[in-house]
Parts: structure tokens; sequence; C-alpha cells
């Protein structure tokens, strides 16, 4: 045909050729790569140290002999799917059981207590000398045991984290601001012996238990095993039983509570200050089950948080605080219209009771005022008689009794209790009361409800302040115990509560982590959706030591899985829901600083017999899929027994807990034992243990790699490689060291101190997570941010080991090594100096004036920079117009992270009402003052108190003008693109062009980055990783204090009882304050808890 040629194959061939290297590789924007970095000069460089540290990194490592055999196995092994819902039940069927073995040791104690208490009669001459808890083993200046203290036998026990404890008796502590021979007390720690027996018996048919308690309605509080109490630097003990959260929830029901706080002009002073205090106790009786609203009155009502005029919110922690912040603002003026409030409380209480959303059991009326002028029984009538389903519970303030029989009748009249106060020493000890009367129709219809709490840690126990910082969470399972004698069957006394407390990281325990995958993981919540374990969880935070977060036991679902916008998996397990929901998600990982985008499928069904639902996450891809190998135990129990081999510590390969003679093996021994000896009693978990066995098998060749590498002296001759290291899927590790350990750069790796780097039980290393994201066959480079000073760095490189070559292949371990950074930037150097010239003259070098090079990791950390210094900085905060531009060019991406559990540096704001005293000085000169105000008080009003304390005060504030508050934050991390192979670009500045060449390092998560340094680009800003508070303004924080999100209501309601004695219900006091009450009002001052 006319016009066509005949084109020689061998130019198609060149043709396609070009074509695939131009699709095999992406570049952006190379119009514009400036000429003076040669893109192909850069390619060569990167080639050159790519290549080098491959050939280390997999040397060292054993990654291709590992790959190798674990390819001879792949024929004997069977990949099986994971079954999430059969694998949550699975789990929450065992979490039951074990919850369930807690609540029957609590019902042999309940019955043992009642019965004692049956067979007891109240002798109010007894005399009894009993083990109190802060005087056992005190002696006298002669050398003698105190009274009721004597010698009490203490021993360290690995069980109780190596405190001293006593394993045959228990001891009794009793509030500082009570007194020891109280006859009441002697006569219920006399009867309460006999819990010593049952302690014991509980201990020993359920070795996992911890602390068995008994806390009486008395206040004393009996705890097993035995232990030292030791009072504060002031000489107090803060514990009351009777205001724990276990205690209230175990004896009440739960409530709708209002409180009504008389703001008119006679409460100036003092008096309105121990109101406060009245107020402030009472919330801190309500808890996660309870509803509440704070009105005060005098001729106008007053809703302390004027948001909430309509609503009764959750007494959760945060609602809580905040209602206390704004209690302190409170004044005192014009008259009290007692039946206005009065009107208010009972119609707010109702409209809330019609929408569903509150307890919808017990409803309260709080009344805190120093007087009333009537017993407003046109009120009652209309809103609360016949039926009385409302209690009234008036505080009457101050030492004049003129009211007190107006207030009392209102009590009575309405299934409530009136109490005087007339002291802040008397206003724990009076709030405490109305506890009793709520907790009777339970105990007339003998309800034993067992009741488990939200996870919580409480410093004032002395297991908790000898473990200082170690403390961890513990979930509480409690249960009333009620008087069963005839005579006081309608008056419905409550002896008072058993208890023990669960870890949470024993609830981990049953949870084999090995079945969840390397991303996987479980967690449990609460009926009100708050977290009970999660491995986002952060209850604590440092400045000095370990604190506790103010709201770190109210922490809900949706904050730690905030990706859930619509609340579909909280609702659902609120609602104790079985089912399945998936959800893309950005993980945080080293210490926020990187992000993993992972697919997560989510499991989730309830925890029968308790409050609690159960879920379980995995990632798709490689954590939806198991696999099973199989080798014979002699070979699999040679091999574990080598020395470089070790399990992980916080995984239940065999449980060694149950029985005493297994407390001292290891899990390696236990697993030998149960093997070899097949001893009937340990419990192992037979699957995770047949394959520990198949991967120590696999493994164990890479130490005889190890070893010949070692041996050979010309390897590794500069020593920059110290550490070889594997992890499995069962939590089996190998570790090598190629230098001695005292020339370890980083001596935590791998250690318990490094815990990010090891297997935990609710998560994988850090270095393993982050491998198993790495395209197979490559290794994944980080700088550990926890390493030291720059001398002592190192860097990291690690890889996965697949078993199978496709996407739904388990990674079956994961190798890596540790080298020294100086090592690995030398190496980056050298390669940067290479070049293709032929009269061996550079064009370009990184030793350039012009330009600058950088080593960056895919998160956008510094690895290797000319300036040491900037040793990893975050690449954007050095060159931000060249970090603009990549996010702009879309070779990096910005992802947003939200914290909801953060903690921010704030001013403390002045509240004129205070009465703390933060300086010595002005609290022993206040506590002067206060003194004198009490003689003064007799004769006079009250409104001087408030003349003087504003003084000292304002002054005593000015100490501490910041404090640390709970706060909401959003952050970003980064992450490359990960087909962006190569990229260029030009940049323009105000009066300059900056040009810069990005290339990836082959085999790797790092690029080189080369910048024109001629130009400085001021005008663009620094891309930082800094944290930004979320602040709302004052709709969207009404809108946040008036949502309530679903939760579940206890199944038990018990809020009255046809039989009930109503007229026992109240007292007035003696108006002559007891010389115990005036000093323990002096310590309060002094030393406010």
């Amino acid at each position: 045909m006319r016009g066509l040629k005949v084109v020689p194959s061998h130019l198609y061939y060149v043709f396609f050729l070009f074509m695939w290297i131009i699709q095999s590789t992406t570049v952006v924007d190379v119009s514009g790569s400036h000429q003076g970095i040669p893109l192909s000069v850069v390619k060569l460089w990167a080639s050159a140290f790519g290549g080098e540290m491959k050939s280390i990194a997999a040397k060292y490592s054993g990654s291709q002999l590992l790959q190798k055999k674990y390819k001879e196995f792949e024929r004997s092994v069977r990949v099986v799917e994971i079954d999430g819902i059969k694998l949550v039940k699975k789990l929450a069927d065992n979490m039951e059981e074990m919850f369930r073995k807690k609540a029957e040791a609590m019902k042999r104690l309940v019955e043992a207590a009642e019965e004692a208490h049956l067979q007891h009669e109240e002798d109010p001459n007894l005399q009894y000398e009993y083990f109190n808890a802060v005087l056992i083993n005190e002696l006298d200046q002669e050398g003698n045991n105190v009274e009721l203290g004597g010698e009490f036998i203490l021993q360290p026990n690995e069980h109780f984290n190596n405190l001293s404890v006593n394993l045959s008796l228990s001891v009794v502590q009793v509030p500082t601001n009570m007194y020891n021979k109280d006859s009441a007390i002697v006569n219920g720690v006399y009867w309460s012996e006999a819990l010593n027996k049952v302690f014991v018996d509980n201990f020993e048919r359920d070795p996992s238990l911890i602390w068995q308690y008994f806390g009486s309605a008395k206040g004393f509080f009996r705890q097993y095993p035995g232990i030292k109490w030791t009072p504060d630097e002031h000489g107090v003990i803060a514990f009351d039983c009777r205001n724990r959260k276990w205690y209230i929830q175990a004896a009440t029901s739960p409530k709708d509570v209002v409180i009504l706080l008389d703001v008119s002009g006679s409460m100036k002073g003092l008096r309105l200050t121990i109101a406060k205090q009245t107020v402030s106790s009472i919330l801190d009786t309500l808890g996660d089950d309870d509803f509440f609203n704070i009105i005060a009155y005098n001729e106008e009502l007053h809703y302390v948080e004027t948001c909430l005029n309509t609503t009764l919110v959750q007494a959760d922690i945060t609602n809580k605080d905040h209602f206390r912040e704004h209690l302190d603002k409170l004044q005192a003026r014009g008259i009290g219209m007692l039946d206005v409030a009065l009107t208010e409380a009972f119609e707010l209480l109702s409209d809330f009771n019609q929408t569903g959303r509150g307890s919808t059991c017990s409803q309260a009326i709080m009344l805190v005022t120093d007087g009333a002028v009537d017993t407003y029984d046109a009120v009652f009538a209309k809103y609360n008689w016949p039926d009385r389903k409302v209690r009234i519970f008036p505080y009457l303030i101050g030492r004049e009794s003129a009211f007190a029989d107006n207030l009392k009748w209102m009590a009575c009249a309405n299934k409530g209790y009136f109490t005087q106060i007339s002291t802040l020493a008397d206003v724990q000890e009076n709030v405490m009361e109305y506890l009793h009367v709520l907790s009777r129709p339970k105990v007339i219809d003998q309800e034993h409800d067992v009741v488990w709490t939200e996870a919580y840690i409480d410093n004032t126990l002395p297991q908790a302040q000898k473990m200082e910082d170690k403390q961890s969470p513990v979930t509480t399972v409690a249960m009333p115990v009620f008087s069963t004698k005839n005579e006081t069957k309608n008056r419905g006394i409550l002896l008072g509560v058993v208890g023990t407390d669960v870890p949470v990281s024993e609830l981990l325990k049953t949870l084999p982590k090995y079945k969840l995958g390397i991303h996987g993981y479980a967690f449990a919540i609460t009926n009100n959706g708050y977290v009970l374990t999660h491995p986002d969880l952060r209850p604590l935070y440092e400045e000095g030591k370990k604190r506790k977060k103010p709201n770190y036991s109210s922490v809900d679902l949706s904050e730690v899985e905030w990706e859930d916008k619509e609340d579909v998996l909280r609702n659902a397990m609120v609602n104790r829901k079985t089912g399945t929901f998936s959800m893309e998600v950005t993980k945080a990982v080293d210490k926020g600083k990187r992000v993993l985008l992972l697919h997560n499928d989510y499991y989730y069904t309830d925890i029968k017999g308790t409050p609690f639902s159960l879920g379980v996450a995995l990632s798709r891809g490689h954590g939806k899929y198991f696999f099973r190998g199989s080798v014979t135990v002699e070979e699999g129990l040679h091999d574990l027994e080598h020395p470089d081999v070790a399990l992980a510590d916080e995984w239940t390969y065999c449980n060694t807990d149950e029985y005493l003679e297994h407390h001292d093996l290891s899990q390696i021994e236990a697993i030998k034992h149960y093997f070899v000896r097949a001893e009937p009693h340990l419990k192992c978990d037979k699957e995770l243990i047949h394959e520990v066995l198949f991967d120590a098998v696999v493994t164990a060749p890479i130490e005889a790699y190890w070893t010949s590498l070692v041996l050979n002296k010309s390897e590794n001759s500069d020593k920059g490689v110290e550490i070889a290291y594997l992890g499995t899927r069962t939590g089996l590790s190998r570790i090598n060291l190629f230098v001695v350990p005292d020339q370890l750069s980083n001596q935590d790796f791998l250690t318990a101190e490094d815990k990010e780097g090891v297997f935990n039980a609710d998560h994988f290393p850090l270095w393993y997570k982050r491998a198993a994201e790495q395209v197979p066959g490559t290794f994944v480079y980080s700088l550990p941010f926890n390493a030291g000073s720059e001398n002592k760095s190192v860097v990291l490189a690690s890889t996965a080991i697949q078993l199978l070559d496709e996407r739904k292949s388990p990674i079956a371990a994961a190798v890596g090594i540790q080298m020294k950074l100086d090592f690995f930037q030398r190496k980056f150097w050298t390669a940067s100096r290479q070049c293709a010239a032929v009269d061996g003259k550079c064009s370009i070098s990184c030793d350039d004036d012009d330009i600058n090079c950088y080593l960056i990791d895919n998160n956008g950390f510094i690895l290797v920079a000319e300036d040491p210094s900037l040793t990893a900085m975050f690449f954007g905060e050095v060159e931000g117009a060249v970090m603009s531009k990549l996010l702009s060019m879309s070779s990096f991406k910005r992802v947003t992270l939200y914290d909801y559990q953060a903690i921010c540096r704030t001013y403390a704001e002045r509240s004129d009402s205070s009465n703390s005293l933060l300086d010595p000085y002005f609290a022993l000169f206040a506590t002067a003052k206060w003194l004198l105000t009490e003689l003064i008080i007799l004769l006079v009003e009250f409104n001087l108190y408030s003349w003087w304390q504003s003084d000292f005060t304002a002054k005593a504030e000015k100490l501490f003008p910041t404090m640390l508050v709970p706060c909401d934050i959003e952050y970003p991390a980064f992450i490359s693109e990960r087909t962006i192979k190569e990229t260029t670009g030009n940049i323009d500045c105000e009066d300059c062009t900056k040009s810069f060449v990005i290339q990836q390092i082959p085999s790797s998560n790092l690029f080189m980055v080369v910048v024109d340094n001629k130009c400085s680009c001021v005008n663009f800003k620094p891309v930082t990783m800094d944290p930004i508070e979320i602040m709302y303004n004052e709709s969207l924080k009404c809108e946040r204090l008036k949502l309530q999100k679903d939760r579940r209501r206890p199944d038990t309601c018990h809020p009255f009882h046809p039989e009930e004695n109503s007229m026992e219900c109240g007292r007035a006091l003696d108006l002559t304050p007891s010389l115990m009450a005036v000093f323990f009002a002096l310590l309060t001052a002094l030393f406010p808890r």
C-alpha cells in the first residue's frame, strides 16, 4: 500500500520496552524538574543505598532462611478463616465462667455474714481486741504492742504484687473520723470475724482471686488478705467504704435526683460553704446509672447549669465536675421561696420520667437549706401523695433547730430522712444516711443483686498506694448483706456490702491474642457504653509520676472507636445484641506519631450474668486467617527449650495461677509438664501450645545461622549490627546479640521497659505490626522515638514472613535487626557520593552547599540529614515548602486523628467560694480563723466567714496558676502514597523557584529527598504535627451536655416496698459539737481531701 513503511521488529521491541519502563515508575511533575538535581543521579544513590541495606538486613536477620523454612512446611499446614461470631461467643463464654466464679465467692461471703449477724446479740458493753489495719505491728515507747495492734505476720506474696500480706487473717480499717472502739463498730467487727474462714476458703477454691472485703454500713472495712495501712503525711486515711461506687451501687437502686440548694441571704458565710460541701458529697454518692440536676433558689429559681433547665443528666464524672464548677460561683442573697422550688423539682422529675431516658426507678429530692417556714402540704398533696414515689431528704444547715420540725415532717411524710449538719465534719456522715433509706426496699425484698462496676483505680487503698505508678484498673463484683432478723424486717437494715476486685489484666488472660491476629484486639464495655478494656484506653497520664485522668473511668466506646460516627457499633453492644459491623479505621501507633490504615470487621455479643458486652476487631486481609501446623511433641519440646527462645510474658499458654504447685513454673516449663508429666490439674490452651511447638521447630535453624555470623570475625567488624530478632504469631521470640550486652546502644529494646516493642496481652510488637503492612519481601526501617541521645540512637529494620504467596496468606512471623544509627547514616552518605560519570566527576553531590539531602521514612520522619540535630524530626518542620508540595501532589497524605482522652494545660479559674488551702502557711492561718469563727458563730451571723476567707483564698490560688484538665484534640499524621516511586517538582516562592527530587529507596519504606537550598522559600510555613485543642462554643457545650447516648438500665429496680417502716425518718443533732467532730473539722480544714 502507498504511504506505508515497514517498521523493523527490533524497533517495536525497543518501543514497548520504553513504554514498560515509563509505566513501571510513576513520576509526578517531571516537566518541572530542575536541571541542577538530575533525577538519574538521585536514582543511582537510592538504588545503591537500598541494595546495600537490604543485603545487610536480610543477611543478619536471616529473613530468607526463615521464609524458606516456612515454605518447606507449606503443604503440611492448614489455613483457616476465622469465624468472628463463633470466636467472640467463645471468648464471652470464657469471661462469663470467670465472672461466675467471682460472684459465687461473694455469695458464700453473703451467706456467712448474714448467718453470723443472725446469731449475734448486740452488746453495748462488748470489749473486743481486733487487728486494726493502721495499728498492727505498732509499738509504744516501751516497746509493747499498742492497743488494737498486736503482732501480725506479714509476708511478701507474688500473687499480690509482692506486697506483704497475711493469707490467714483479715484486717479492719476504721475511718479517721470514727472512734475505733465505738460500740456499734466493735459489735460489727466481732460478728464479722466469721468471714475470715470464708475468705481463706474462697482463695483456696479460686487462687486467681485477689482482694476480698466487707464494707460495713457502720463504716468499718474488713479486708483480706490482711495488709498494713499507712496514713498519709497528715496522719489521715481518706478511705470510707460507704462512699465507694461498689458499695453504693450494691446497696441502692438507680435513682433520679433533684438537689434544691437554698441561696437566700440567711445562707451567707459558713452556712453556704457547708451547703455546697453537702451538695458535693451528694454528687459523690451518685453513679453512672443515676441522673441528677441542681436548682438553687431564693425568690427566683437558678438552674446551676442554665443550659439544662428542662432535663436531668447522667451522673458521670464529667457532668458532676461540671456542676461543681458552677456550684462554686453561687452567692447568697434575697429570700427563699421553697414552695416554688419544690414545685419545679416535682414537675422536672415527672416530665423527665415520662421521657424514659432516666433511671425510671427511685426518685428523690434533696433539700439543702437553713430552714423552712412551712410544711408545704399543698405541694406534696398535689405532686406526691398518696403514692409518695418521690422521697424527700432535707438537710438542715446550721446549729439552729427552730425549723427542724417542719423539715423532719417533710421527710417523714414522704418516705425520706432528715438530718442536721452544723459543721463541715458532719457532712459526709449525714449525707450517707439517705443511702440506707433507699436500700430498705431491696433489703425487705431480700434481693441480693450482683453488681459490677466500671473499671477504676482506688488510690486510697493501701495496695494502690504501695504500687504507685504500677497500679492498674479493676472492676469490682459486689453484693449487699442484709439483716435477716425477724424483728428488724420492716426496717430493712443493710449490714453492708461484700466485694472482690477483678483486675482488667485478668480479663485479658482469657483472650487468645494469637487468634485475633496482628492488628486484631478484643474489648469490653459496660451497660453505659463505657470502656472496661480496650487497647486504646489510657487511664493514666505522666507528670513526674503516673496519675489518674479525671474522667478515666467514663471513657465512652465512641471516644476510642471514633470513626463510628453514628454509634452503630456502640449502640448494638450497649443493647446486648450479637452481630457484626465493618469500617475503615486509622490506628495511631508509636506514641501517636505514625498511623496505620486498616479495614476492621467487628464481632460482638453480651457476657451473660454481667452488664458487660464483648467485642472483637479483626483486620481484613491476613488478619482474618490463621494456620495450623503439625510437628511431633518431641521435636517441638526439644527446640522450645533452646536458650534463645522466649514466650510472651502476658500471654497464657498454661494456667499456672490456679494451683500452688504450678506458681513457680515458667510458661515453657508448664508446657513441658503438660506433655511429659500429663498433670491433670494443669490447664493449657491446647491449640496454642501445639502451634508454639510448630513455630519452635520451624525457627530453630535460625539459631545456628546467627551463631555462624557471630563466629565469623570478618563479618560485622565495625559492630554496626547489634541485635537480630524474630517473633511469631504464637508469641514465640528469638533474640541474638552480635555485641556484648554492655555495648548495646538501646538497652531497653525487646525488654519489658519497651512496652510497644514486645508482645503484650493486647498487642503485637510495633515492629511486627509495621512489617506486616509493608510489601512482602521488603523491610520497614524506623528510628525508635525513645532511643535516647544521638550517639546511642539505633535504627530498626524489620520484614514479615508470609506463609503463602497470596493476599489471604497469614503472616507467620517477622524478623529484623537493630543497628547503630551512625552505621546506617555512614552507608547513606557513602551511597550518595556515587556517580556514573566516566571521568569520575559527579555533576552533583550531597556534599555540595547548594543542596540538602535527607532520608525520610513513609511517615515523614528524618533518619539522615546533614545536620544531626534534625534526626527524628518531622520533615515538614524542616522543609515546610517541600512537604506542602508533596501533600498537594498527593505524594504524601495528611490523616487527621482525634484524641478524646487528652490532657491539656489551662489556667485555673478563680473560685470565690473555694475553701482549698494550697499552702501550709495559709492553711494554718485559715484554720485558726475557722476556729475563732466557730466561737463567734454562736453569737453573730455567719457572714464574717466569707469576709475573712476571700483574702487568703485569693493569695493561695496565685501559687498554682495552671492546671491539667481533660480535653479533646485533633492532630495530623502523614503517610506516603505507595504508588509514588519518584517525584520531582518546583515550588514558586516570592522571588525564586525551589526544586526538589524525592526517590523511593528500593525494598524499603524510605525516601531520599534532595532539595535545592539556594531558594529559602520563607513564605511557606513549616508543616507541623502539633495537636490542636477542639474548642466548643457555649451552644455546642450545651448540646454536648444534653446529649444522652444510648444506655441500658440495670435489670433490677427496688424503688419502694409496702412493708417499709417510713417512720424512721431522721433526727436533729445535739447543739454541742463533740470533741471528735471538732478535731476532724480541724483536719478537714488543714488537709482537704
